[in-house]
């Protein structure tokens, strides 16, 4: 793997400047210090913490992980128990390590967040406790290392939210960049194309009237499709869609589309479910309803959930019109309309009577469903 970038990238390189400076000035402490037990061992011991400040380095700047973390945990924790053996009987103010101890601490921080930098700190506070003993000192130390790991953790999380709403951001900018150059070749080229068939049609009558009128139904759908907002994408890369925008395209000279004022965000794929069951039911009412009859789609947000009716003033449905046809194989309702809104964990309730149309209402969680899918029927 290659260097790390953006805000991560950047702590891990803090964190080596941390401990190459920390590094130094333990090396500095230590020569100035005088009446050492073992003072070869102590050389030695600093030693092993340059090693791995390089090998860490190295490390973070390309694949940070668990096994990295506990290694760099285990190691730092090596050369704090070597502290009492170096200074001797008399101890020292410090140990060997300095603030070179508070690398990990750092690095658990920036990896996962306050809590797993607590139990780092936790961790090597404990073992300074044990070897030093509750003093003055090492309870400030303590202190200390449970604010940088409360500290780290808590600015790491604020600052990768707000690259994600930088990135977010920028993604939405460029797709809205693109969708208005798209925009403009479609309506130089195709809406115009449309609206010459539309006129044309209407103006030769008979059969090429009905191809203007499905031509001139087609240009609503696309321009409502130019106008929509793009969908917008969430922080964990997932996108997002407006349901009522989805269902404007619906619009049509027989069909009224009314949806809420403000944006009916969902889940991306949700949404497209439910505009694609909406449209299997106005090819039902196209098919089934007879000549002129108008549909109409109202879409409702309440809470965690949204309702779509979707309502005609044909010719309605005899009474067990749908178990006939799924006795006979046909199955559009069952699979495009039913199928659909109960995979999402929906409900669905259908009111016909003969001679006074249809009403199909849907009802679907925003979010992924917490019980388990039903269809329903009102009286």
């Amino acid at each position: 793997m290659g260097e790390q970038a953006g805000v991560d990238g950047s702590f891990w390189r803090a964190i080596t400047v941390f401990r190459v400076g920390s590094l130094g000035y333990a090396v500095l402490v230590f020569a100035g210090a005088e009446g050492y037990y073992r003072p070869v061992d102590g050389w030695l011991v600093i030693a092993v913490m340059a090693l791995w400040t390089a090998v860490a380095a190295f490390a973070y700047s390309r694949s940070p992980g668990w096994p990295l973390l506990v290694a760099d945990l285990l190691v730092t924790l090596g050369c704090l128990v070597s502290s009492p053996f170096v200074y001797g009987p008399a101890g020292g103010s410090m140990p060997i390590t300095a603030t070179w101890v508070a690398t990990p601490v750092l690095a658990w921080a920036v990896f996962g967040g306050r809590r797993a930098g607590l139990v780092a700190a936790a961790v090597t506070a404990a073992t300074d406790f044990a070897l030093r003993g509750v003093t003055a000192s090492t309870i400030n130390g303590a202190v200390l290392l449970l604010l940088v790991a409360l500290t780290v953790g808590h600015v790491i999380r604020l600052a990768r939210q707000a690259e994600e709403r930088v990135q977010r951001a920028a993604r939405q900018e460029a797709a809205g960049r693109e969708r208005e150059r798209l925009a403009r070749g479609i309506h130089d080229s195709v809406l115009q194309v449309l609206a010459l068939v539309q006129r044309r049609g209407l103006e030769i009558g008979g059969e090429a009237a009905e191809l203007g009128r499905l031509a001139g139904e087609q240009e609503r759908a696309l321009r409502e499709l130019v106008r929509s907002e793009p969908a917008a994408v969430d922080g964990t890369g997932a996108g997002l869609a407006d349901l009522g925008a989805l269902l404007r395209r619906y619009s049509a000279a027989g069909v009224t589309v009314s949806t809420a004022t403000s944006q009916v965000l969902m889940p991306a794929g949700r949404a497209h479910e439910v505009a694609a069951a909406v449209g299997a039911a106005l090819d039902n009412t196209r098919r089934h309803a007879g000549d002129g009859a108008k549909a109409w789609i109202l879409v409702e947000a309440a809470g965690d959930a949204v309702t779509v009716t979707v309502r005609d003033d044909g010719a309605g449905m005899p009474d067990g019109r749908l178990r006939r046809a799924a006795a006979e194989g046909r199955i559009g309702v069952t699979k495009s309309i039913v199928g659909r809104i109960t995979d999402l964990g929906g409900t669905i309730g259908i009111v016909s009577t003969p001679g006074q149309g249809v009403e199909i209402e849907l009802s679907v969680p925003v979010g992924p469903a917490s019980r388990p899918p039903r269809l329903g029927s009102r009286p």
